[in-house]
């Protein structure tokens, strides 16, 4: 029987950044979905804005399951991984954990000067996500980074693209830290990295899913489990708005997240779709050319 299933046992879901935007639409949504015995984790770095988004989407109209704030920075793998530990010992496992959280990025100032901050929550979040939830992680669950369509390969310089096929998490972790070293270096460019730092990063983010998915897809599908990177499309938020012109089709963080949990709760698990990039439903190719 699926962990999705009404008639199971009490399910638990986490979300990373989930103050506000489309963190906090995945939180509200999945509270609207789920069962008054299921439990949705709503975790942020600031332990105030924590609990006061939770008490918010806990007395939303529309909440049905349980929701708890619970402070958590993914910037620090030793926190993550005693949260992981923490919540397989409390309830056997969780059934969805949605790495979501993400650091801004701004045209005002030089890319290298946000660069560690961007890419620590970014890149190394994700990362310790993977590491330390991917095992706790119940038959049947979801295990999903929310990315971009900018993380295809094909939107980098083709030199890079042998880095990046069929590496290993420990190897894209090493990626990033040398494209890292690079930017403050002020070689990236030479070296063929694009020069606005957040498409590397989501790169090496789908990269990360895919590294993990390799090892573990024969017993996933066989479970029922997915494991994948998901876009939302363009989302009208304070964060997005400094770079774009033209908002007359971007989503609001309710409409983005709505079509994030169509994916994350579909039945059956879509074999195609595992261990990729969706969109709206489809994969984007990961060799494909330029989706940004």
């Amino acid at each position: 029987m699926s962990s999705f299933d009404g008639m199971t046992a009490q399910r638990i879901a986490l979300v990373t950044g989930a103050n506000q935007g489309v963190g906090y639409a995945l939180v509200e949504g999945l509270a609207a979905r789920w069962n008054p015995d299921d439990l949705v984790l709503l975790t942020g770095r600031n332990r105030s804005r924590v609990a006061e988004a939770a008490a918010r989407a806990g007395g939303a109209s529309t909440t049905v399951a349980r929701v708890e704030g619970r402070p958590l920075d993914v910037t620090d793998a030793g926190a993550v991984a005693r949260m992981a530990a923490g919540l397989a010992g409390q309830y056997g496992g969780i059934d969805v954990v949605v790495s979501n959280a993400a650091a801004r990025i701004t045209p005002d100032l030089p890319q290298e000067k946000q660069a560690d901050a961007f890419v620590d929550v970014a890149n190394g979040g994700t990362h310790a996500i993977l590491r330390s939830f991917g095992p706790v992680v119940r038959p049947g669950g979801r295990l999903i980074v929310v990315a971009s369509a900018l993380g295809t390969l094909g939107n980098l310089d083709e030199r890079l693209h042998p880095l990046f096929e069929n590496a290993s998490l420990d190897e894209v972790e090493s990626l990033v830290e040398s494209w890292r070293t690079a930017v403050h270096a002020g070689t990236a460019q030479d070296l063929g990295w694009p020069q606005w730092i957040n498409v590397p990063s989501k790169v090496a983010q789908v990269a990360a899913v895919r590294a993990v998915a390799s090892e573990r897809r024969e017993t996933d599908l066989e479970e029922g489990t997915m494991v994948a990177a998901v876009c939302p499309g363009l989302v009208d938020t304070p964060a997005s708005r400094p770079w774009f012109e033209d908002f007359s089709q971007a989503r609001t963080p309710a409409e983005a997240a709505a079509v994030v949990l169509d994916f994350v709760l579909a039945e059956p698990v879509d074999p195609a779709a595992y261990g990729e990039l969706v969109r709206d439903g489809k994969v984007l190719p990961w060799l494909s050319a330029r989706h940004g």
